[in-house]
């Protein structure tokens, strides 16, 4: 409706308008500021739009406190807060194909031009807009898009992030907008070493990747996998553009990471715009990182130029979401799951239903705090998604639809395998079961234990280890290699065959590396590199079970939690037992690093492109003597720097850390 065509607020509409305005402002700071959303994009869109609407067709609202005239959320208190050169404006959203061709129509309306406009369409990414201040060649400020015209200074988390250069060649002001995201497996890796660690999880790799960003500790950041990706500009000097895709090629060649080309599209046609969203739509379960729909811009900027904007949106430019992909079922049980490190989980058993092409049949509800902020009990209607298009997750409760005899749901106090006491760890959000004995301990651990990366018992798996137990013929490491054909045979559907291969695997399996045996021991915190590092410090196994505190803690990247848990383990009775057991079945090959050499008691790094590939870089330091750590930390003695080395020589300067080149490097081992 145009302004002249606007009618008179009345008090009832007033009052909607005040209502409507507290929910926006009240779910944009949920979702800006907090990175804890609590409806879903589509659903705040849709209140969004109602917004608009009523502020389009009544005169004399009050629009001087309304979130249509601002973008996002406000400014974090924490972080110092800056205003942008040019606003970070949003973009006007859309839900399907006709939306397409009604952008089509006002552009070209607008341009009084009836011949064909090229367009530039790429996928919408679902992560935290982003923008990066280059001055002099340097990036000098990272800020989130924070209202539009205020952002977040938090260039000390962003520096950590490995693709985002920190000099380029481009020496006059030049201002990067992009996106920062968490890939999908990278997101579901971390969530379930958080979940082991007792710690809070995240709901999806959005959030994971804008709380990463908002801490003040650039060392957690530096622990996250964060992915950026540049798609526009703010303000610039010293060089030209021609259009958007121009401007992602010329970013490119600046060695920032833009959108693979295989994923956008530059086009005349209206058509190939519709296919195009069909085309991502489809495919978007197979992507590796989060999209909710696709952006469409007039591709020459002189025609953005005469475009211009309209309300808080650029008029030369939209995105058009998809629907999200959602379900609504029942939750007929929820039961109570044992890891291998004795963390209770609670799952909840659903009646299936299909979202995004996959059957569900059950969520992790992941533990107590949880299910008390949801309320989610047996019996309950639920809303579900795939968080990160992987994990399946509970997001609402119809509680309109709930039974009357409903009860809340409490994790019991006791195992619900061995029956023995669970207890919360302080700092920690798990119930443990700490009974060593239990029965769904004892399958994770042995699961862990012949996995790929730890023993590699090939022909050993999952359901084979269940039936190990449940016959009790495993009740421990070690017991696995004492299995007789005879003792296989008693289970089902083992043929002579299938047998002969399960013994060949745990018999290959003794041959392995001191890193690798104590990975697959499963003591808690200590994972893949962690053990590398463990390993190579103390040798032989029998050293590494005479480990103390004070030498522990010398090892890179252990701290004193971690040695604590390592110590805790160590000095029980049992697992030492266990492991001079195990000892006596194993040949350990002898490891890559020289215990002697030119490098020994030094630790290195490598980043950067080097004149040599990156394998070859670490042999030459290992054959020395020399140690290979996964980050920059007191404890390293010199980081090796190729083209383009990215955070790591910041925080190496920061905390006084030695820099080298590849050719200083080689002068340290003639």
């Amino acid at each position: 409706m145009s302004k002249s065509g606007k009618t008179a607020a009345t008090a009832q509409i007033q009052r909607k308008h005040s209502e409507l305005k507290e929910r926006v402002n009240y779910h944009n700071e949920r979702y800006h500021t907090l990175d804890k959303p609590e409806i879903s994009d589509y659903d705040f869109d849709q209140m969004f739009t109602e917004l608009l609407t009523l502020e389009s067709e009544h005169n004399g609202l009050d629009l001087s406190d309304s979130p249509t005239q601002r973008v996002g959320g406000d400014a974090i208190a924490a972080f110092k807060k800056v205003d942008h050169r040019l606003p970070m404006i949003s973009l006007s959203n859309s839900y399907s194909e006709e939306d397409i061709k009604e952008f089509n129509a006002r552009i070209k309306k607008f341009l009084r031009n009836d011949s064909d406009v090229e367009y530039f369409a790429e996928l919408k990414l679902d992560g935290l807009s982003m923008e990066l201040v280059y001055e002099e060649g340097q990036l000098v400020r990272a800020l989130t898009r924070g209202d539009g015209v205020t952002g977040e200074d938090v260039t000390h988390n962003v520096k950590t992030i490995k693709s985002i250069p920190l000099k380029i060649s481009h020496k006059k002001l030049l201002e990067v907008r992009g996106e920062i995201l968490i890939n999908k497996a990278d997101f579901v890796e971390m969530n379930q070493a958080y979940e082991e660690a007792g710690q809070m999880v995240f709901a999806n790799p959005r959030n994971a990747a804008a709380g990463t960003i908002r801490q003040l500790d650039p060392k957690i950041a530096a622990s996250r996998p964060l992915q950026f990706f540049a798609y526009a500009l703010g303000a610039y000097e010293g060089i030209t553009f021609d259009s958007q895709s121009d401007i992602e090629d010329k970013l490119a060649k600046l060695k920032f990471p833009v959108m693979d080309r295989k994923f956008t599209t530059t086009t005349s046609s209206e058509d190939d715009l519709i296919n195009y969203y069909q085309k991502i739509n489809k495919e978007r379960s197979q992507l590796p990182f989060d999209i909710d729909g696709i952006v469409i811009k007039v591709n020459p900027l002189a025609l953005q130029d005469d475009l211009g904007m309209v309300a808080r949106s650029p008029r030369w430019a939209t995105a058009v979401k998809f629907q999200p992909e959602q379900a609504q079922t029942v939750i007929e049980n929820i039961v109570l799951q044992v890891g291998r490190t004795g963390a209770i989980t609670p799952v909840a058993i659903m009646k299936p239903v299909k979202v995004g092409g996959v059957t569900i049949t059950n969520a992790t509800l992941h533990n107590q705090d949880e299910i008390d902020r949801k309320d989610i009990r047996i019996g309950d209607t639920v809303i579900i998604q795939r968080a990160g298009d992987v994990i399946p997750q509970v997001v609402d409760v119809v509680t309109s639809l709930r039974p009357k005899n409903s009860e809340k749901f409490i994790i019991a106090s006791n195992c619900p395998t061995c029956g023995s006491k669970v207890t919360k760890e302080p700092e920690e959000v798990v119930l443990r079961c700490h009974n060593p004995f239990c029965k769904s301990v004892l399958i994770g651990s042995l699961i862990h234990f012949v996995s790929r990366r730890a023993m590699n018992m090939e022909k050993v798996g999952d359901k084979l280890v269940e039936a190990f137990v449940e016959k009790e013929l495993v009740k421990s490491f070690s017991d696995l290699y004492k299995l007789t054909a005879k003792d296989i045979q008693t289970l089902d559907r083992q043929g002579e065959k299938s047998i002969e291969n399960i013994l060949n695997s745990i018999e290959k399996s003794k041959q392995t590396t001191l890193a690798k045996f104590i990975y697959a021991l499963g003591i808690r915190f200590v994972g893949e590199q962690t053990a590398k590092l463990l390993a190579d410090h103390y040798g032989t196994i029998e050293n590494f079970m005479q480990a103390e505190a004070e030498e522990l803690e010398k090892v890179p990247e252990i701290g004193e939690k971690v040695s604590a848990t390592i110590l805790k383990w160590l000095h029980d009775k049992r697992m030492q037992t266990e492991v001079k057991t195990l000892a006596k079945f194993m040949t350990f090959e002898a490891p890559k690093r020289k215990l002697e050499g030119k490098l020994s008691g030094m630790s290195f790094l490598v980043t950067g492109t080097l004149p040599v590939k990156r394998d070859v870089a670490h042999e030459k330091i290992e054959e020395n003597g020399g140690k290979l750590l996964s980050g920059v930390s007191a404890k390293l003695s010199y980081l090796i720097v190729g083209e383009d080395p990215g955070s790591k020589a910041d925080k190496a300067q920061s905390v006084g850390v030695k820099i080298i080149s590849w050719e200083e490097f080689l002068e340290l081992i003639k």
